[in-house]
């Protein structure tokens, strides 16, 4: 299904020694700084290459299991230090990792495969993740890694922020909080040269205007959320708090394993009815990891760690994602949002039954067994109905550097 990357993502220590040198290279254009400290005193760093007061601010790691970011910011700022032009009248600012925590509990550097990828998966309930926590959470309850983040674009105003993601498997597709005219070719032709799918009926943006293939616009705010259950929205999230300074936000989204059933624009034959069945099959695998839990709560009883909190909380969120599934109709008919809500659907199973499993092992053995099974029949059935082929890393970068930069020109012509 796959091969080894040739390269591996870096650990956070591995970032900021990079940014150091960075730094000592060109101590004239660049600085590093510390701007805040994770839950538990991680340092959390912005390095700044130029000076002018027109900014872009680049946020990588937001989520713990979408580590191409790290690679990808380090890449830019290389980039914006050898082409001048990039910084006329811009400076540039990458705030290295916004969860560090995080960081240091989601352990497949280099996956061999998406089974490899989940054994040691990690990814935080809602409310800890630092992007979501404001729509989730009231300002008093924060967590510093979201407040560090808010500091900085309040000290910054940056005309453009632009956080970076990814999916383990599907499509590269762009959020946006504001269009941006002209972005969608560029996007469109570095995914085509480099062989990685446009992901053009995201799940993650079901309902959302699209500006050009797999770029999706925020909707106005009176039209309501394609899954009314789900309890984040990103019309509070960090994402929209560069609007207070006439900024917007821009997400870019890309594979670590590609797949070619996410970019087929073809009206599906029967989405509903598809889409009745992936609910179905939700419920039926959400059920069969809540029961392993539930027997092993007797030996949880003092456990309360980052892992089962995100456990726990991917499993609530079942009953309702279903449910919108199965009674509210489909976003979009396209094979391609289909296939997307298939690969959802399929994630927040086996993400719960990862976790769960990392925390049953050396407690519960019998369980951890049961899980391992689970997480290993599962990951191997999503690769092959996706028929997933590995997107090489240094391709997973370009394309997210080359939509950063694209996004900083046409942002940078449009008055905001």
């Amino acid at each position: 299904m796959s091969v080894l990357p040739e390269l591996r993502y870096p650990t956070v220590t591995e970032q900021v020694s990079a940014a150091r040198a960075l730094t000592a290279q060109r101590p004239g254009v660049c600085t590093l700084r510390q701007v805040g400290v994770s839950r538990a005193g991680r340092p959390l760093h912005l390095l700044s290459v130029g000076r002018s007061r027109r900014a872009v601010l680049v946020v990588a790691g937001a989520h713990a299991n979408e580590p191409t970011g790290s690679c990808t910011l380090l890449a830019v700022a290389r980039r914006v230090l050898e082409q001048r032009e990039l910084r006329d009248g811009v400076s540039w600012h990458f705030l290295l990792c916004a969860d560090p925590d995080g960081a240091s509990l989601h352990v497949t550097p280099a996956p061999r495969s998406l089974f490899d990828y989940h054994l040691g998966f990690f990814r935080p309930a809602g409310p800890e993740q630092p992007e979501w926590a404001p729509s989730l959470l009231p300002p008093d309850r924060l967590p510093p890694e979201t407040r560090a983040l808010t500091g900085v674009i309040d000290e910054l105003r940056p005309y453009l922020q632009v956080t970076l993601h990814g999916t383990d498997l599907g499509g590269s597709w762009v959020q946006l909080t504001r269009d941006v005219p002209g972005l969608a070719e560029p996007f469109a032709k570095s995914a085509a040269e480099l062989h990685i799918p446009v992901e053009t009926g995201a799940s993650d943006a079901a309902g959302w205007p699209a500006s050009g293939p797999g770029v999706h616009v925020m909707p106005a705010p009176g039209i309501g959320p394609a899954y009314p259950s789900l309890p984040d929205d990103a019309r509070h999230s960090t994402w929209y708090h560069a609007h207070r300074y006439g900024g917007l936000t821009a997400v870019v989204e890309v594979p670590m394993w590609a797949s070619d059933l996410v970019d087929d624009p073809a009206p599906h034959p029967a989405p509903a009815a598809a889409i009745g069945l992936l609910a179905r099959r939700l419920q039926r695998d959400a059920l069969e990891v809540t029961r392993v839990l539930d027997h092993a709560l007797p030996r949880l009883a003092d456990l309360d760690g980052p892992l089962l909190r995100a456990a726990r909380w991917g499993l609530e969120l079942v009953p309702g994602l279903a449910s919108d599934l199965l009674h509210t109709p489909p976003a979009d008919l396209t094979r391609a949002y289909v296939g997307s809500v298939d690969a959802f659907a399929r994630r927040v199973p086996l993400r719960a039954a990862a976790m769960l499993l990392r925390v049953l092992r050396g407690t519960d053995d019998e369980a951890a067994k049961q899980l391992e099974g689970l997480v290993s029949t599962w990951s191997d059935a999503f690769a092959e109905r996706f028929r997933a082929r590995w997107v090489p890393l240094e391709h997973q970068v370009e394309h997210q550097s080359r939509t950063v930069v694209a996004a900083a020109l046409h942002a940078r012509e449009r008055a905001w």
